[in-house]
């Protein structure tokens, strides 16, 4: 029986070996080398960016969107001004009706001369393959994916055989035109970013961006299109796709119900005319752009050329307020005793992050709730959000107050109502160490304070927020509409086979995965 065992084990590992080196990705020989554009005066986008009056106030030009159909509307309305270039890099295009209309309007952008340079992680674009293929096809295209998976039918596989390089993902997202115009931030490319149609929706952030912090971000997409794990997707993917069906796909997503009614909501938005016309009311500031090191996708980045290490570094000492939002929070042991010890010095530390009933990813909810306790015994004012709610439709509840059912999915940084950052970073392991991770710190009293505002007016009516009591037992809180407070002494929105499960994972030594 042992003999036959050990026969088992070694044929296992053998066949995984000889996957290893036959799936390997191919080689990078022959790669084109393009750069990122630089804003001129002769397009209507650089005309904007290089505005003289304007730059007199700041390197950068800012405008926040939260609202999913505005942040929509927004990328539409940048891909359609653009004249010379598009450099789009996401972690996740989902092919639905928002995703499609996103790839059209690339592949019209394309038709008209624009050059484009496509960069997807090769997690996140189920059932794309025929779709890029065939956008790739196109003269002034060029689609490459991040650290990509040689088997195409079943993507899982590959991790048995390849797992170290496949469990770094390119969690960037960025769209860049005519190197002076840049939308980045949280929302990916699909329907649940965008507020389409019913059902569970992601309350995220966005920021546009033009002036030096787009022209950034031009030369850091440079850096990942040029890394060793970009791949030209004509090497990975053998098949040819029609742009026939992309086009019909595309026509009908948008001439659905669904799709009549969200573009007559997008009509009630006036961001794009108002880019159209040159006329967006951007606050002039410094900005400074912080990004992982693409060789993090291969393991390879140094420490301090990693974007948490020179966040930190940015936004070092605070003197009275840290504000984070953040969808996922696993803050390891490091920077957990670094907010604590912020709180416990009389820094108010505040937290929004999403509740067990709210998250999609369950399995990190099983490693924050262990940094729970300590984080409030040190002052730590912690908001979980919940997984529906209705509030009024103000300002600072943009984003909160359209959706019945929703999850965060927003990663925001605010340092004494002066300053904020807006990304993709999640404060957990993954994006410490894993997966690579773009953002901008902006010099912004207005965005920082507007932000602090939000958590002192509305986030306590759209979460439970837990305390511990006088016997160190934690409890949660909830707003109620009548005013009323409603303590709960168990999780609010669970059963008990989902505590269950999440006493469960939490056993499971996997907190640097997640």
């Amino acid at each position: 029986m042992l003999k036959i065992s050990g026969l088992i084990i070694v044929s296992v590992i053998a066949i995984l070996v000889v996957a290893h080196i036959v799936f390997r990705p191919p080689s990078l020989e022959g790669r084109s080398v393009t750069q990122a554009v630089k804003a001129s005066p002769e397009t209507m986008l650089g005309r904007i960016a290089l505005e003289p009056a304007a730059l007199d106030k700041g390197d950068s030009g800012v405008l926040p969107l939260l609202d999913g159909p505005d942040a929509f509307a927004a990328r539409v309305a940048v891909i359609r001004a653009a004249e010379v270039a598009l450099d789009v890099q996401y972690y996740i295009w989902q092919r639905d009706a928002t995703g499609l209309m996103l790839m059209d309007e690339l592949r019209m952008a394309a038709e008209r001369g624009v050059r484009i340079r496509l960069l997807l992680d090769d997690n996140g674009i189920s059932g794309l393959d025929d779709d890029l293929a065939a956008l790739d096809a196109l003269p002034n295209v060029e689609v490459r994916l991040f650290n990509p998976f040689i088997l195409r039918s079943f993507k899982p596989l590959g991790f048995t055989f390849d797992f170290v390089r496949l469990n770094r993902r390119m969690h960037n997202k960025s769209l860049t035109a005519d190197g002076a115009v840049s939308i980045l931030g949280g929302r990916n490319i699909g329907d649940i970013y965008f507020g389409f149609g019913p059902g569970l929706q992601f309350i995220d952030s966005d920021v546009m961006v033009v002036g030096r912090a787009a022209a950034d971000i031009g030369l850091d997409f440079d850096r990942y299109w040029q890394s060793r794990s970009a791949h030209p997707i004509d090497r990975i993917v053998k098949t040819q796709g029609l742009l026939d069906v992309l086009m019909s796909d595309a026509r009908q997503a948008g001439q659905s119900a669904e799709g009549q009614a969200y573009i007559e909501r997008l009509r009630s938005s006036n961001i794009v005319t108002r880019i159209e016309a040159g006329q967006l009311a951007f606050e002039w500031t410094k900005v400074t752009l912080v990004s992982d090191d693409p060789a993090k996708g291969m393991g390879e980045a140094r420490i301090r050329d990693m974007l948490f290490p020179q966040l930190m570094a940015l936004t070092a000492a605070p003197s009275h307020s840290v504000d984070v939002v953040s969808a996922y929070f696993v803050p390891g042991r490091l920077f957990s005793e670094r907010i604590e010890r912020l709180a416990e010095q009389g820094v108010r530390v505040r937290i929004l992050t999403n509740s067990q009933a709210a998250t999609d990813v369950f399995v990190v909810h099983s490693a924050y709730v262990k940094y729970r306790p300590d984080l409030l015994r040190s002052g730590v004012e912690l908001y979980e959000l919940k997984p529906a709610f209705s509030i009024r439709d103000e300002p600072e509840t943009q984003g909160f107050a359209r959706t019945s059912r929703a999850s965060l999915h927003s990663k925001t940084l605010a340092i004494d109502g002066k300053r904020i950052f807006i990304g993709s970073f999640n404060f957990d392991k993954r994006s410490l160490l894993l997966n690579t991770e773009m953002g901008v710190l902006i010099e912004s009293p207005d965005m920082a304070s507007a932000l602090a505002a939000a958590f002192s007016s509305s986030f306590p009516f759209v979460s439970y927020t837990p305390r511990l009591n006088d016997t160190d037992k934690l409890i949660w809180d909830e707003a109620a509409a009548n005013g009323t407070n409603i303590h709960h002494e168990l999780e609010p929105g669970t059963s008990l086979g989902s505590r269950l499960l999440l006493w469960f994972l939490g056993l499971l030594p996997i907190e640097w995965l997640l």
